[in-house]
């Protein structure tokens, strides 16, 4: 990956495709911690992703990355994120509130899904696919 890498915040799609994994995703991530960028994973994505112990590749990722909490704020601004959106997907909503926050770019397994949110709350987010 060449270029400018901005913050990133992850969904689920790029925790399990790291818990199986894909090399790509696996490429990704460390290039961004390379160049010194500590991927976001908000915690709702972490428990949405997290199926057992132990899961080495996964862990490894996680351990490159801020796990970002969910606090009463945020849990409304995703709420809000939804009925705007007319979607259902808490995770989804604050994955897009999160990296909006911050500047991000998100990394998804799950592109159509978010940009549904992003359009209604933050145009214009970048939104990749993995």
């Amino acid at each position: 990956m060449t270029g400018v890498i901005h913050g990133t915040t992850y969904d689920a799609g790029v925790l399990i495709a790291a818990d199986r994994g894909d090399r790509r995703v696996l490429a990704h991530h460390a290039d961004r911690i390379a160049r010194g960028v500590i991927p976001t994973v908000p915690a709702n994505v972490l428990a949405q992703a997290w199926r057992s112990g132990p899961q080495p590749r996964l862990s490894r990722l996680l351990r490159g990355c801020r796990i970002a909490p969910v606090d009463e704020r945020r849990a409304r601004q995703a709420g809000a994120a939804l009925a705007r959106s007319g979607t259902s997907d808490v995770v989804d909503a604050t994955v897009v509130i999160e990296a909006a926050a911050r500047g991000d770019v998100v990394l998804t397994g799950d592109p159509d899904d978010l940009r549904r949110v992003a359009d209604v709350v933050a145009p214009g987010l970048p939104i990749h696919g993995v």
